[in-house]
């Protein structure tokens, strides 16, 4: 399983939400391309970077600095945030970044971002389904999590045919920044609904038992967040418990 962890930047420092809301935010006040380099010397194949204000935005603010980053550090970065048009994508790409991250787009424009798939190809592209629960059921969040999509989770899926669609990551907004463990039994209802594709858990992790259970699960990858920076384990000891 990939551990990716995450840099949220915001103003140009790195930050940390609670539950995604622009209102509960925990500043790091670190250089970016630091704390991307520090993440690559512990072993780091891959890191996640989102810009926050071009998701609070709907559109891109921090892309520049996603770019020098990517040039900065010999790393493989997921990004997104702010990611509104295939112009983006393609900048993100040409700017260094491996794999770019569309998240409300994958909900209200789907037949674009298929064709962006088409295009781009499934190794390039993470679709990002955040959501929350309502009566029950997992709706995908909108617009940096303020909006509701009115539709099921699952029935957003189903838009993504298996020979365009690999990659997906998938928030519990619910346990967004709460250091309270991933949502198995979403991520586990998702890999038995589609086993083919490669699920990365988002939100909530919190301990290394949490990263082996995500493992143990099917998952392939996990975004790993505040745990790192308030010092519950390090990349490199996440990196040992989810080795092969």
């Amino acid at each position: 399983m990939i551990v990716y962890p995450a840099i949220d930047l915001k103003d140009g420092v790195c930050v940390r939400l609670m539950h995604g809301r622009f209102d509960q935010v925990t500043r790091y006040d670190e250089v970016p391309a630091a704390r991307l380099a520090a993440f690559a010397t512990e072993g780091a194949d891959w890191v996640h970077v989102v810009d926050l204000d071009g998701a609070e935005a709907g559109r891109a603010m921090q892309h520049g600095l996603i770019g020098e980053m990517a040039a900065s550090v010999a790393v493989k970065i997921q990004s997104g945030g702010g990611v509104r048009s295939e112009a983006d994508v393609e900048r993100l790409l040409e700017a260094g970044v491996s794999r770019v991250v569309v998240g409300s787009l994958a909900v209200t424009q789907s037949d674009e971002v298929l064709a962006w798939l088409d295009r781009f190809g499934a190794e390039r592209i993470t679709l990002a389904l955040d959501v929350k629960y309502e009566d029950g059921v997992p709706v995908p969040a909108l617009k940096g999590w303020t909006q509701s999509a009115g539709v099921d989770l699952w029935s957003v899926l189903a838009r993504y045919p298996s020979d365009l669609l690999t990659h997906v990551l998938m928030t519990d907004v619910g346990r967004d920044g709460a250091l309270t463990g991933p949502n198995l039994d979403l991520l586990g209802e998702a890999l038995a609904r589609r086993p083919e594709l490669k699920i990365q858990a988002s939100g909530g992790v919190a301990s290394l038992d949490d990263l082996t259970a995500a493992r143990d699960l099917g998952c392939d990858g996990a975004i790993v967040g505040r745990a790192i920076y308030e010092g519950r384990f390090t990349v490199a000891e996440a990196l040992k418990v989810v080795a092969p």
